[in-house]
């Protein structure tokens, strides 16, 4: 990845109105220096504050949603997730940190495109990578800032107001629906673009694709509309191969955002094991050894790979040495890419829009395809895995075949599988799915009444800083605490 230079601007000094200063103005303006930074530069910031470093990959992400939808577990105490308990500023660490971050750059981004009357891929680009970002914080947390949002500068708005997420919901369809349209056939975004690197074609298969994401989404609370975005997604052409996997490329340095944030983080925590839920469920699977390794002496061989049961703690458990880790020698690297949406989770989504008898699709296959992607993808992401080949896919495929009367169990437990370190997908997905089915902890401390979280809340500090806009949520969501649904989880 090449590094992008942020060039520091000079302001125009600005004089009286006095007849004296006429003329003046131009004398000060150095014609070496851009009077905006470019929006080139601006996008390729945005893109990785959207992977994020490793504060929230840290916290939000590994901390509670990885070991909440047993991906993961620990005994350390701060690893709270699991065990349910409330830790604000772990469960408010995304919201933190996305809003003075990826959301203010990518308002700002777009607000530039549109003085600049750029209609076109980068208006396009733009708004599709909008949405995901928001995305992740609505399906975190629920009703927020969004139509009012990032605009402190913009527009002088300090309090905006949290809006519904159903309404959010619509307006990201729209938003996409319109964005893979003004995509082109180039961008002049080129190398600033981390993700699809200009490539134009792709980033149009990620707005359908994140467009059919959303719209099953919305599975149970309004199924016309999910089939109707679903049909409509499929139609426009989603991702067809692992070709098309939206990721965040990251290197080793020279330090912080650059880096892998899930990286970081297990340089820094030892403490994380694959929770036994996972390991258990990938016994029969070649995925099992790319993934995990043992902590004592780094074996992938199947039968030294245990999972950690989560709820454990250090007086349950007197050696985690003994338990699988996820493998630092393949997965964990400060300089692998960061997922956001895969080909696999695209066929997986189709598998079960057929399953419900929406799309004409045969469930089966697609499933099937998910199933080989999944695999089949890792070493695409990871360059030090191991390829899996079509004769391993196949005798998986042979050993657990689809079987259409528990099809949307299968369907959903091969999402979960296929979405490690991807947590804020899987914790979404198994919250709208209710697959796998989990076995909930239920540890003394606890704040949930032994039931896994719902959401992760709102930071308290917008009780005081945004009261008003911070008061008609609650009566509008809930109250703000973990077990408070959010819209499309009824």
């Amino acid at each position: 990845m090449k590094k992008i230079v942020l060039t520091i601007f000079a302001l125009s000094l600005v004089f009286s109105s006095c007849e004296f200063d006429k003329g003046f103005e131009e004398m000060n303006v150095n014609p070496g220096k851009a009077a905006q930074l470019e929006v080139a530069n601006k996008f390729a910031s945005v893109v990785l504050r959207t992977s994020g470093g490793r504060y929230e990959n840290w916290r939000a992400s590994l901390i509670y949603q990885s070991v909440m939808i047993q991906h993961l577990s620990s005994t350390a105490g701060y690893w709270s997730g699991d065990r349910y308990f409330r830790n604000d500023g772990y469960a408010t660490s995304l919201w933190d940190r996305y809003y003075p971050s990826a959301v203010k750059e990518i308002e700002d981004i777009k607000a530039q495109l549109t003085a600049e009357g750029n209609s076109g891929s980068e208006m396009g680009m733009t708004r599709i990578l909008r949405v995901f970002i928001y995305s992740r914080i609505t399906d975190l947390h629920g009703d927020c800032p969004y139509s009012e949002a990032g605009q402190g500068y913009t527009n002088g708005i300090l309090k905006p107001k949290y809006d519904a997420q159903k309404d959010i919901y619509a307006d990201f369809l729209k938003e996409l629906d319109e964005a893979v349209a003004q995509i082109g056939s180039s961008t002049t975004l080129g190398a600033s673009d981390l993700i699809f690197q200009g490539n134009t074609a792709k980033w149009k298969a990620w707005g359908n694709s994140m467009m059919l994401r959303l719209a099953m989404r919305m599975s149970k609370v309004d199924a016309a509309n999910a089939q109707a975005w679903a049909t409509k997604a499929i139609g426009n052409g989603t991702m067809t191969s692992n070709a098309h996997i939206a990721l965040i490329a990251h290197t080793d340095g020279p330090g912080g955002i650059n880096k892998n944030g899930h990286g970081e983080v297990f340089q820094a925590d030892g403490n994380g094991r694959m929770s036994k839920t996972f390991v258990d469920f990938l016994k029969d699977d070649p995925r099992l050894p790319i993934l995990a390794a043992r902590r004592s002496d780094k074996s992938t061989a199947i039968a030294d790979l245990i999972g950690m049961p989560n709820g454990s703690t250090s007086a349950t458990v007197s050696d985690t040495s003994i338990y699988a880790e996820p493998n630092r020698a393949v997965i964990t690297g400060t300089d692998v890419p960061m997922v956001l949406q895969t080909y696999a989770e695209v066929e997986f989504l189709k598998a079960e829009a057929a399953q419900r008898g929406w799309t004409s699709g045969s469930a089966a296959t697609h499933y099937n395809n998910g199933v080989k992607a999944a695999m089949q993808m890792l070493s695409q992401i990871y360059p030090k895995a191991a390829a899996i080949t079509d004769a391993e896919v196949t005798a998986y495929l042979a050993l657990k075949p689809y079987d259409a009367a528990k099809g949307l169990q299968m369907i959903g437990e091969q999402y979960w599988a296929a979405t490690l370190f991807n947590e804020y997908e899987a914790f979404s997905n198994w919250r709208r799915t209710g697959f796998p089915v989990l076995t909930p902890t239920n540890d003394p401390g606890n704040v949930t009444g032994g039931t896994i979280p719902r959401r992760l809340i709102w930071p308290m500090g917008e009780e005081s800083t945004n009261a008003d806009n911070y008061k008609a949520a609650v009566a509008a969501q809930g109250a703000n605490n973990f077990t408070t649904r959010v819209w499309w989880d009824k």
